[in-house]
């Protein structure tokens, strides 16, 4: 008998975590960097390298930071969502863009228009590995400590805006 029950405990284990992994969004990656001050940044602003973004002059307000690059499809769908989000929100919004060439950058944005206050240019993508970015866009909510409130791994379409980035904007204001 316990010749049987062994191997049926063993299938129920399994069914059970395949269940739990199943009811799962493939895209909800944890970030250990949530409630965590946010990394420095540091780097030269990509329309203007004698300035360098700096996220402690931004303390006192929440804002964005939005992570693009010109070789990404889905950051170009996105820009839309991003215009409407600092114009009609009013909500700050900043990008890094990440491992591309610089001039390559200032291209994409003159062709597809610029939503960014300012853009800091992460070549190397040092600053990313920071964030901890996995791949772009990625765009992350900073509270007015600075520190990192949500992170939105992939595009922000107007449902992802309202559903979950925006609540959470507005708990922080």
């Amino acid at each position: 008998m316990l010749r049987y029950l062994l191997p049926l405990a063993a299938f129920l284990a399994m069914a059970v975590f395949l269940a739990m992994g199943l009811s799962r969004d493939p895209r909800a990656v944890p970030s250990v960097l949530i409630d965590k001050p946010a990394p420095a940044i540091g780097l030269p602003v990509l329309l203007a390298p004698d300035r360098k973004l700096d996220e402690q002059a931004l303390r006192g307000q929440v804002w964005l930071l939005n992570v693009w690059a010109s070789w990404c499809g889905p950051c170009r769908d996105e820009l839309p969502v991003l215009r409407e989000v600092s114009q009609r929100h009013g909500i700050p919004l900043y990008g890094l863009n990440y491992k591309d060439k610089p001039d390559d950058a200032i291209a994409w944005l003159a062709r597809n228009g610029n939503p960014y206050i300012a853009s800091a240019s992460d070549a190397d993508g040092r600053i990313g590995i920071e964030y901890g970015v996995y791949g772009v866009p990625e765009t992350f909510v900073i509270d007015k400590q600075g520190r990192i409130r949500y992170r939105q791994l992939g595009l922000i379409t107007p449902e992802i805006w309202s559903a979950r980035m925006l609540p959470v904007i507005e708990a922080l204001q």
